[in-house]
């Protein structure tokens, strides 16, 4: 299979999240839980896909062990085949019931025997190049908002087609980042843009100032433990059934989910060409580029920001 280019358009800006061990936080009670399915419709064998010589799952591990509020992390797996590459590589992982519905319902068979952690993070195990600063930000978003039981989080849509995308989640919140509602459809409405061009397709390629009010949801959670543990046996909600989004669960409970913006862009392998794009990044080598948020970079004529030098396995997303 030859290697795609990398798409530029959606991956406007880079980050550079270097891999640091040294940098965990062992004050933090907060534990990753990586689920690994081995079986996809579409990838087969997806956890153990190669990227520069290394199983993707390994590769989402070291991103996990990298936060510095994360102080372990565990894969949990279906299938012996995961369970070996993971500790063959000198990560933890566990056998799971190859029964569960959900990514969530493995997650939670984990976090029922770790009574030492306050804080569980669900990380997708097909995201290899997920920022450590992501994970962090999430982190700390829930530990200081008493209100809320879980996190997520959110970046910019960055096209139309991504706003017309069912496959690619809509979030919603209120003015203290608390979310409303997540759908698979262009939420929010633009209803006036709709009436003056006569269709939401139109209506975004006529007016491309609407794409700021779109924000992509992205899959990485963080719950309080004895809130996962109560939402794993909840039954399933009318609205999750309707859109097939588990979170809609907990927001028809009335649930505070915080949401907080990602440090940098995401991209989940979900098919062979969301593969070869990662694997383009990462072949691409050493890096010099730091990005302080969303449409900032950093270069000569920037000095002020923090440049970081990469080097292969080091990945910059």
């Amino acid at each position: 299979m030859s290697l795609l280019n990398v798409d530029t358009h959606h991956c406007v800006k880079l980050i550079c999240c270097p891999v640091n061990h040294t940098g965990a936080n062992p004050q933090t009670n907060a534990v990753a839980i990586v689920p690994a399915r081995f079986a996809s419709s579409r990838l087969p064998g997806k956890p153990l896909l190669e990227i520069a010589g290394k199983p993707m799952i390994c590769w989402v591990a070291e991103r996990a062990l990298a936060a510095r509020n994360v102080s372990r992390v565990i894969v949990a797996t279906d299938d012996a085949r995961v369970l070996d590459a993971v500790r063959a590589a000198g990560f933890e992982a566990v056998l799971t019931d190859a029964r569960h519905a959900s990514g969530t319902d493995r997650l939670a068979e984990v976090a029922l025997s770790l009574n030492d952690f306050e804080i569980i993070v669900n990380v997708q195990g097909d995201e290899p190049l997920i920022s450590p600063d992501t994970i962090d930000r999430a982190i700390e978003a829930l530990l200081k908002d008493v209100e809320s039981s879980m996190a997520t989080t959110w970046e910019p849509i960055m096209s139309a087609a991504d706003v017309l995308n069912p496959d690619l989640v809509k979030v919603v919140f209120d003015q203290r980042d608390h979310a409303l509602y997540f759908s698979r459809a262009p939420l929010p409405y633009p209803r006036d843009a709709v009436r003056r061009h006569g269709s939401i397709d139109a209506a975004l390629e006529n007016e491309p100032e609407l794409l700021p009010q779109f924000r992509k949801h992205t899959g990485l959670y963080v719950y309080r433990r004895e809130f996962l543990l109560e939402f794993a046996g909840w039954p399933q909600s009318t609205l999750e059934r309707a859109e097939a989004l588990e979170q809609l669960r907990a927001i028809e409970h009335g649930v505070k989910i915080k949401v907080v913006q990602a440090s940098g862009h995401s991209i989940g392998v979900d098919t062979a060409e969301d593969l070869e794009r990662v694997r383009a990044i990462v072949e691409k080598g050493s890096f010099e580029l730091r990005v302080s948020r969303f449409g900032e970079t950093s270069s000569a004529d920037n000095p002020k920001l923090e440049t970081r030098s990469l080097k292969p396995p080091l990945v910059c997303l």
